[in-house]
């Protein structure tokens, strides 16, 4: 059976690793302050009536691409990048953020659960191509495989988006508590 769970970590490793250099290769490409303006409202107007659902949302769309063979690996790499990119806006415009290091804001534990996620389904669209080339006659234990995984990201971005709307709410009645 390919892969085995060592390869299939090796894997999940591999692709964790991609997408962890991809946001932080956009994190510190330099980016105009007109620039970061610029993205953080753009941001700020598609995340105006944010809620635990449509966080879901915002994270499944992406990770389901992410199991297209071939195209997924590409999405996550891009996907990545851009929330780097992000990240560096942020860090321009709130001087707190400045010498902090890109790779802290995966420490939330529902970013930790995104990044697993999204690992899982980059990985599995390598392996995608990598078995519909080689391994053509047994698409049906592929497809099977890839079902599971599909569930097992659904599942995990659903709690994760559970804990960061959780997070996001206590943020807030502390900044009323504050005012």
């Amino acid at each position: 059976m390919f892969p085995s769970i060592p390869w299939r970590i090796a894997y999940l490793a591999a692709a964790i690793g991609s997408f962890l250099l991809a946001f932080y290769i956009g994190a510190v490409i330099p980016m105009s302050s007109q620039d970061a303006k610029s993205l953080l409202q753009q941001i700020s107007t598609k995340n105006r009536q944010i809620d635990q659902t449509m966080i879901f949302v915002n994270n499944i769309k992406p990770a389901l691409g992410m199991f297209v063979p071939g195209f997924g690996v590409g999405l996550g790499f891009y996907s990545s990048y851009s929330t780097g990119l992000v990240f560096d806006a942020v860090s321009q415009l709130y001087p707190l953020l400045k010498g902090t290091s890109p790779l802290a804001s995966f420490a939330a534990p529902y970013a930790i659960l995104e990044v697993f996620s999204y690992g899982l389904a980059m990985s599995r669209s390598g392996i995608l191509v990598y078995l519909l080339i080689k391994k053509r006659s047994a698409w049906r234990r592929f497809a099977l495989q890839t079902a599971i995984e599909i569930g097992t990201v659904a599942l995990v971005l659903y709690v994760g988006s559970i804990i960061e709307w959780q997070t996001i709410q206590q943020q807030q009645q502390h900044q009323q508590v504050r005012k």
